[in-house]
């Protein structure tokens, strides 16, 4: 089962912002008389919160191996994403212990929408009757909607920071040189239990995650759309590609227009979509030949599991910074932003250049999904085989819209 993918969620950064800053620590969502604060007070207690969330972030001494924090897999110099080249990371308690998935950049993130499974346009944003399809939440299967909630993923998962529990973190937390600080903040009942202390350091990571040095759309193309810088012409080329249907028709799920009221583009639909990545035999677990990441049926999102048309999908995520990546896709299959789009163009084209053979010389295609499940997998351009069989895009037509995605960096320098 395949969903039409179209335009979604216009972009509400300020009341995103607003609401995560004014729920921190338990404060209701309001104006400041209806909180016991006073403006003021409220604007310098979510500041209080983010620069404890920023010593949290980068402090190895909330795992449980005392070697690993939040920046290692996220790097701000690396767009809040890996540093590496890696198919997946390593944690847990020895630090040996190798992930099941990518790890994704956590830019970009303030604006994304809760999961539902059926997502309608308003009326001023799109057609409301079609139906987009699972669409919104975090992580790449979507299975939380919350900045919080997806900060205690990573800290209790047995191979990333593999807390065994909240007490075991919530005694780490004591010990850090900024307990005191938190102590203050929420006072001395809620940081003597453990689910106190525990809610607390997900919610100021959470609102550290807010910060403008996570989406500062510092970038190039940002530049262009500001009137402030102009394209190469090859970057020029590449834009046009990149949003031609018969070509990349690459912003059918990466939105590049302003959206309501001129506000940036995300570069995601933020919808889940299954595109039937080779297997990567790179990843450990899938030397099992049993085992299946099936995004979000399963195994890690859970309340999906055996639903089928679920199966095989996962996050579309943002094409901001994506040229400072070493490895794409949910499984880091591919290690090069060429060979990423080179995939979209021939996968159904030249399906031997990405699949193994079996032993009589057939190409195994979609082998990292069972066959049950494979009615999901998207075909629309530029997958799907012409008649002729002829390449969406030449090789030429590709470094194009390669070029043009590096215009996505952030941290571009007007020119007077």
């Amino acid at each position: 089962m395949t969903f039409r993918r179209r335009p979604a969620v216009c972009t509400m950064t300020a009341l995103v912002i607003a609401t995560v800053l004014g729920t921190a620590l338990g404060m209701p969502v309001g104006r400041a008389s209806e909180t016991g604060l006073s403006r003021a007070d409220a604007v310098a207690r979510a500041g209080a919160l983010k620069a404890l969330g920023e010593k949290m972030f980068f402090d190895p001494s909330l795992s449980a191996s005392g070697h690993i924090a939040c920046a290692t897999c996220h790097d701000p110099e690396h767009a809040f994403g890996p540093a590496n080249a890696r198919a997946v990371q390593l944690g847990g308690r020895d630090v040996l212990q190798p992930g099941l998935r990518a790890v994704p950049s956590l830019k970009y993130l303030q604006v994304v929408p809760p999961f539902t499974e059926h997502y309608h346009e308003s009326e001023d944003e799109g057609d409301a009757s079609v139906d987009n399809g699972p669409t919104g939440g975090l992580t790449w299967d979507g299975r939380v909607d919350r900045g919080r909630d997806q900060a205690r993923l990573p800290l209790f998962s047995p191979f990333e920071m593999a807390n065994d529990s909240g007490a075991a973190l919530a005694a780490r937390v004591r010990q850090a040189s900024y307990a005191d600080e938190l102590r203050k903040m929420v006072g001395e009942r809620r940081f003597a239990g453990d689910e106190g202390v525990v809610a607390a350091l997900t919610e100021a990571l959470e609102a550290f995650e807010q910060d403008q040095r996570f989406y500062p759309y510092s970038s190039k193309y940002d530049a262009f759309l500001a009137r402030k810088a102009k394209l190469s012409p090859q970057e020029a080329r590449g834009l046009a590609l990149f949003n031609d249907p018969a070509k990349g028709n690459c912003s059918s799920c990466h939105r590049s227009e302003l959206g309501a009221n001129a506000t940036p583009p995300q570069f995601t639909d933020y919808g889940l979509i299954a595109i039937g990545v080779p297997r990567n035999r790179d990843i450990p677990a899938n030397a099992d030949p049993e085992f299946f990441d099936l995004g979000a049926c399963g195994p890690l999102r859970t309340d999906l599991a055996g639903r089928k048309e679920y199966c095989g999908l996962f996050k579309t995520p943002s094409l901001r910074n994506v040229a400072l990546r070493q490895t794409f896709f949910h499984n880091g299959f591919v290690r090069s932003l060429r060979e990423a789009i080179a995939f979209y163009v021939e996968r159904d084209t030249k399906p031997e250049n990405w699949y193994p053979r079996d032993l009589k010389g057939n190409v195994r295609k979609f082998d990292d999904l069972p066959a049950e499940y494979r009615s999901n997998i998207n075909n629309e351009p530029p997958f799907g085989a012409p008649a002729d069989n002829r390449l969406s895009l030449s090789p030429s037509e590709i470094d194009d819209i390669v070029a043009f995605l590096q215009t996505l960096t952030d941290g571009y320098t007007v020119m007077p």
